[in-house]
């Protein structure tokens, strides 16, 4: 057995073969004898011929997608690659089929491996970005990256010509350094009308409706927070006076608990966070509880109460329906920007961006290319490097859009990171599981659960293929030391080691596997779909959801109104800021890869095949239900839309 080296110095200006077709060649080399079977192919680039000639930008870099290799005798070879080369390099490559550890018995494909994840483990390494925080990329900015992890040319170019087109049609508007209050609602519309859609519509003409409201907690920007109430907490004194308007005659707090029509939203994790300083003001936050009545017959979700502090008492009053018009208004434009809060900081950013690039980075890390796991997750780890480390550059940093437009500021987010990385636990990041412990398995309209729950059986049925193909038994789980190894990084450089977390450090069986695996992949895909592509959609109208509040909570009722309400939200520019942001961050600019579409050939075998396409029938097939079911409401639910939900985080 032996290596076949294959050498050339051709080089090509750099192209992306996604974007640029015309570009793509075939080259064919042959080798002047058989040199038997072969373990490894080995490519060799040398750099370009005329350096001094064409300067130091002389591009030089190739996207290698496969190779082929047709013996004397035996059937063909095929290699998979899809890297880049830039500069002088090489590429040491396996035959296509999938191959865990415990396969490898060459001592020369062994020394390969353990090379070839050395030099992927000094060139993606670890760090602190903030204290408590999931670890990330050792990478200051988008340009440290190697090409393999960066964005493609028309992403690129996409993303900042969107993001000059937004920012100069608000400066022209005179909105985007105005750093004073609004002077009217009516004003707001202005930036409403920057990037209409059928939902900012819908959310402008029906953010102020009690149904409305409650309907966000179920299928809105933040669907994961609502959870079914059996007992009220006792700081959250509600009486069963308070809520007879709404609940009718004939029943009670307690006959509702028991029956199982009641819901709650606790925001208490916002209980004493820090906040910011917006234009040399200082912004307020609140942690509401907002109780929650599914009506009978109908099953329509309406809002009972609002307590804005965790501290009951004459300075935190019970806010209800039957209120004055703005006191209601104003206690649940409260709640809102509690939620706009832990969404951004919590469900979005940490569940769902940081929490995956500890996944993208441990197996770029741990999993050799020709691992099946590898093979696997490899669609769902595209440009999430890229785009953290853009949003450490631009969003998450002191002065930035993070840190000068929100109420929290850079401060309360890594606060709030910090509580929620204590109480994190591996159940919330299994949608089965997280269904079951909130008790919304039946809660009518949850469209978030529905779709979600499909996706996640179909990416289920899916990875346990996969999984049975190349994990022949529970023993084959626990002898691979290398998804071992990816495992335990996970569990310490993403959960810090936290075992409370319930997280597992290795694996030990097939089925574990399997939910595992299931796990990343929803995660990295249909969940950040869910709570991302609406940023925009339930942002744009801005008092539907404020990224931060200028003056205090109120202590008592009576003293709303219009003015007061205008007063409390976000100031002009700080408004602009986010809101350009969410729609930057809504859209991906070009080169998308839906969930399901492998156009990169990772799999060679017939039956890894056979079920990507049984995987891409199922998600057709919930595509087409979900449409189906759209057709009759007044707002379609169509974040978890299979053709609509990018295989990776890449925005």
């Amino acid at each position: 057995m032996c290596t076949l080296d294959c050498d050339t110095d051709i080089w090509r200006p750099r192209h992306d073969p996604r974007s640029a077709a015309l570009l793509e060649e075939d080259f064919e080399v042959k080798s002047p004898q058989d040199v038997g079977p072969v373990l490894l192919l080995r490519v060799h680039k040398a750099p370009p011929a005329l350096p001094l000639l064409l300067g130091p930008l002389a591009p030089d870099a190739w996207f290698c997608r496969s190779f082929q290799l047709t013996p004397p005798r035996g059937s063909l070879l095929r290699f998979p690659a899809y890297q880049w080369l830039e500069g002088a390099g090489s590429l040491v490559l396996r035959e296509g089929a999938a191959k865990v550890s415990w396969a490898d018995h060459h001592p020369k494909l062994q020394q390969q491996r353990r090379e070839e994840l050395q030099a992927r483990q000094e060139m993606y390494r670890w760090k602190t970005y903030q204290p408590g925080w999931p670890h990330c990329l050792d990478m200051e900015t988008v340009k440290d990256l190697d090409l393999n992890t960066k964005y493609s040319v028309v992403k690129s170019t996409n993303l900042y010509l969107r993001a000059q087109s937004a920012f100069a049609e608000l400066k022209i508007k005179g909105l985007l350094e105005r750093k004073g209050s609004w002077r009217s609602l009516s004003e707001m519309e202005m930036v409403l009308n920057f990037q209409k859609t059928p939902a900012t519509e819908y959310v402008f003409e029906h953010w102020q409706e009690d149904a409305f409201f409650a309907s966000q907690f179920l299928n809105g920007l933040n669907p994961v927070l609502i959870h079914r109430c059996r007992r009220l907490p006792e700081n959250f004194p509600v009486t069963d006076a308070m809520v007879a308007p709404v609940l009718g005659p004939g029943t009670s707090l307690q006959a509702e608990l028991e029956r199982g029509s009641l819901f709650l939203v606790d925001h208490g994790i916002l209980s004493g966070v820090r906040t910011n300083v917006i234009n040399g003001r200082p912004q307020f936050s609140a942690a509401p509880m907002t109780l929650l009545y599914q009506c009978p017959g109908h099953g329509l979700l309406l809002p009972l109460a609002i307590q804005l502090s965790q501290t009951p008492g004459p300075n935190s009053p019970i806010f209800l329906p039957s209120d004055d018009k703005w006191d209601w208004l104003l206690a649940k434009t409260w709640v809102r920007n509690a939620d706009f809060s832990v969404h951004e900081a919590l469900t979005h950013l940490l569940h769902t961006h940081l929490l995956s690039e500890v996944f993208v980075l441990a197996t770029l890390r741990q999993l050799p290319h020709c691992h099946p796991l590898f093979k696997l997750l490899v669609p769902h780890t595209r440009y999430t490097l890229h785009i953290n480390t853009l949003a450490r550059e631009l969003l998450i940093t002191p002065k930035r859009v993070v840190d000068r437009s929100t109420g929290l500021g850079l401060r309360g987010f890594s606060e709030l990171i910090q509580r929620s990385m204590e109480q994190l636990n591996y159940s919330v990041l299994c949608l089965p599981e997280d269904i079951r412990a909130r008790g919304v398995e039946d809660i009518p309209g949850y469209y978030y659960r529905d779709d979600g729950m499909q996706i996640w059986g179909a990416v289920e049925h899916f990875v346990s293929e996969i999984i049975g193909i190349y994990y022949p038994s529970d023993v084959s789980v626990r002898d691979d030391s290398e998804l071992q190894a990816w495992v335990w990084e996970i569990f310490s450089k993403g959960f810090l080691g936290r075992e409370s977390s319930g997280l597992p450090s290795s694996l030990e069986t097939r089925e574990a596997l399997v939910q595992y695996v299931t796990m990343v992949i929803f995660n990295c895909s249909a969940k950040h779909s869910a709570v991302g592509s609406g940023q925009f959609d339930y942002c744009a109208w801005m008092p539907n959801l404020p990224p931060s509040m200028q003056l205090p909570p109120p202590t008592s009722k009576g003293q709303a109104s219009l003015e007061g309400f205008i007063a409390t939200l976000p100031p002009v520019n700080a408004s602009c800021d986010v809101i350009i942001a969410l729609w930057l961050l809504s859209k991906e600019p070009g080169d998308q890869r839906p969930l399901g579409t492998y156009p990169e050939e990772h799999f060679t075998e017939e039956a890894s095949r056979q079920s990507i396409a049984a995987f891409q029938s199922r998600l057709a097939q919930i595509s087409q239900d979900i449409r189906v079911r759209n057709q009759g409401l007044v707002l379609p639910y169509t974040y978890l839309d299979p053709p609509l939900i990018e295989s990776s985080i890449s925005i």
